[in-house]
């Protein structure tokens, strides 16, 4: 230790070891680390074991399946006096009527007076199966798409009156007013429809990395690529006062944005 640290801690005779004064300012700082540590332990431990009460918590199908579903498990076991209620829809959710903690989504927000709090921003690609490529041929672009020889497959939400997909341009995005004859309020029920080459899909990459590993969805449409969209947590004040929401946001939070990471990356080394 003292060669680590470069100084005299102790005075040696050969019946006597005395601190320095650098051995004693050294012993009285490592002791207040050593305090400290086990002060923080013993609130960790308190908190473990005091949290109770239930969590009401929202997200996309998506999402709530492939990122929020397989970590819920986790969070429950670390902290066995909460439970927790997943419920997952594509259709927009209001907090405040329907008593939720948190709500987890993708895009923006309809109501602007709740609090929101960025995880990532999230990778889309347009997408179609093989046997599609090769009924109708390739998509280069976003005119190619509504050209009217492709059949785009669309997530409908309540309100919607027409389907636009926010795509990238050399000139900066672009809204291209896609049609086609299929749309559903669930987004994995697109995913099957491309899959059984029915049209083109726009997906977030992680709700497909494995399929587009197992060639069963390809990107097309790569000249245009979708704009990325945001993934955010939505709740209110009063909801963050309480100590196990904004645990679990935090739990949560840092666990999605790897896991987006990790299938983006994925994505690109295909």
């Amino acid at each position: 230790m003292e060669e680590h640290l470069g100084v005299r801690l102790f005075q040696r005779t050969t019946r006597n070891l005395t601190p320095t004064e650098q051995g004693q300012s050294f012993y009285r700082g490592a002791t207040e680390i050593l305090e400290a540590v086990e002060t923080a332990e013993a609130k960790i431990v308190n908190l473990t074991e005091n949290l109770k009460g239930s969590l009401y918590v929202a997200a996309p199908l998506g999402v709530g399946r492939r990122l929020i579903a397989p970590q819920v498990p986790i969070f429950l076991k670390d902290y066995p006096g909460v439970s927790l209620r997943l419920r997952l829809s594509d259709r927009k959710v209001d907090l405040t009527t329907e008593g939720l903690d948190l709500a987890f989504f993708l895009g923006q927000p309809v109501d602007s007076n709740l609090r929101i709090r960025k995880i990532a921003d999230v990778r889309r690609i347009l997408c179609a199966s093989p046997e599609y490529i090769a009924q109708r041929g390739m998509p280069e672009n976003g005119d190619d798409l509504v050209s009217g020889r492709h059949e785009c497959l669309n997530l409908r939400f309540p309100g919607a009156k027409e389907f636009q997909w926010l795509l990238s341009t050399p000139t900066g995005p672009r809204r291209f007013r896609v049609s086609g004859r299929y749309e559903s309020d669930d987004g994995d029920v697109l995913t099957d429809w491309a899959i059984a080459g029915n049209g083109v899909a726009m997906k977030p990459v992680f709700e497909i990395a494995e399929h587009l590993q197992a060639g069963t969805l390809v990107a097309v449409a790569q000249q245009n690529p979708p704009e990325p969209t945001q993934m955010a947590c939505l709740f209110t004040h009063r909801r963050m006062q309480d100590p196990k929401t904004r645990l679990f946001m935090e739990f949560m939070i840092g666990r999605i944005a790897t896991s987006i990471k990790a299938t983006d990356q994925l994505y690109l080394a295909t």
